[in-house]
């Protein structure tokens, strides 16, 4: 039993359990804030919505990429994300069967809870998360087969939508939420180049067409900081629609993200990427606490 909980949590990565329901409720709070009132009800729907919603996506790029990580080469990144080491279903700790019935229980939790809200927004909710996991998945089988990075400028739209979702809990499709996606993507977009950049040699292993494999760690640098500018360039905008709290931590985490680039191009190693992995994380933690603080105060 002890080892099955552990290879649980290391399949939903379950140390990082507290971000994705602040990242969801950060959306959540914008749209109490333009269309008025709280419910303490809602929030804490919302933030099961969120925590189960992304649990099953963990649980799904798993299940799909299941013989593929069998063919790792190093453990950095396993190391990283999983609180106890290991990959769960190669390790054959959990069955794919088994890691299967749990994406199918995790994402019928979710959607019970998705319809009890309010109509549309319980339809905008669940449209969401059907597509979440349909291009999650999407983006897992087409990076195996393509000259271009198809898979990951469709595939981390489904990171992009999680905290669109959480304002559509209450709110409606408008110009805020807008701005939030356009925002929000190019850090998807600098995170997951990333990600590539350190994973590599597992990615040529498993033969994976990652944005390092495709154009080498040099290029895969480009992609990370490129984007980052894109990300600061698209605050300018989404920053109009938020106050002086979020303005503060936004700029304390562009700060860190300039930084984390300029330590990247000097050191030029994927130990350097790793080292800067977090503080990517730390700035959305930190995007996401200033704009609930911000609704807040």
């Amino acid at each position: 039993m002890k080892e099955t909980l552990k290879a649980c949590i290391d399949l939903t990565r379950a140390h990082f359990l507290p971000a994705w329901p602040l990242i969801f409720c950060s959306g959540l709070v914008l749209a109490f804030a333009n269309y008025g009132g709280f419910s303490w009800a809602l929030i804490i729907k919302a933030a099961l919505i969120g925590l189960l919603g992304f649990e099953a996506g963990f649980v799904l790029n798993d299940y799909v990429d299941r013989n593929r990580d069998k063919l790792d080469v190093e453990n950095t990144m396993t190391r990283y994300w999983r609180l106890f080491k290991d990959r769960p279903i190669p390790s054959g700790k959990i069955s794919s069967k088994n890691a299967f019935w749990l994406f199918i229980l995790l994402v019928g939790v979710t959607s019970a809870l998705i319809f009890t809200l309010p109509y549309p927004n319980s339809l905008y909710v669940f449209v969401i998360m059907l597509y979440s996991y349909g291009v999650e998945a999407f983006y897992q089988v087409k990076k195996r087969d393509q000259k271009y990075p198809v898979a990951q400028l469709l595939g981390r739209t489904d990171f992009t939508l999680f905290p669109v979702a959480g304002y559509l809990c209450y709110g409606q499709p408008d110009m805020t939420v807008l701005l939030y996606m356009i925002f929000f993507y190019p850090w998807t977009m600098a995170h997951l180049g990333l990600n590539d950049f350190i994973d590599l040699e597992n990615d040529r292993a498993r033969g994976m067409k990652s944005i390092a494999v495709l154009y080498g760690p040099k290029g895969a640098m480009y992609w990370i900081t490129g984007f980052t500018i894109l990300h600061f360039l698209a605050a300018v905008f989404f920053l109009r629609e938020l106050g002086t709290i979020a303005l503060y931590g936004f700029l304390a985490a562009f700060v860190l993200l300039a930084g984390s680039n300029l330590y990247l191009w000097k050191e030029k190693s994927q130990g350097a990427g790793m080292k800067i992995l977090p503080v990517y994380h730390m700035t959305l933690v930190i995007y996401s606490v200033s704009i609930i603080l911000d609704f807040i105060y």
